[in-house]
């Protein structure tokens, strides 16, 4: 199973690369959420969609299975 590493740097299929800075949770659902930093600016994700893959239906052309995977 896939996890979400916070400190580590991870790659989004459109290119860029962002760093995990902390897991939070929304205060209505509990839903976890991943904070990370791209750029200059902060953003957040729910973990599902952070670790879902990429749709290959609507992005033919991308070669990364998933929408966020880690820089080693």
């Amino acid at each position: 199973m896939r996890e979400v590493k916070v400190g580590a740097k991870y790659r989004h299929f459109k290119g860029f690369i962002v760093e995990v800075l902390m897991i939070a949770k929304d205060s209505e659902s509990l839903e976890e959420m991943v904070v990370y930093k791209h750029d200059n600016d902060n953003w957040v994700r729910s973990k599902e969609m952070f670790l879902s893959e990429v749709d290959h239906n609507k992005y033919p052309d991308i070669k990364q299975k998933y929408r966020f995977e880690e820089i080693i």
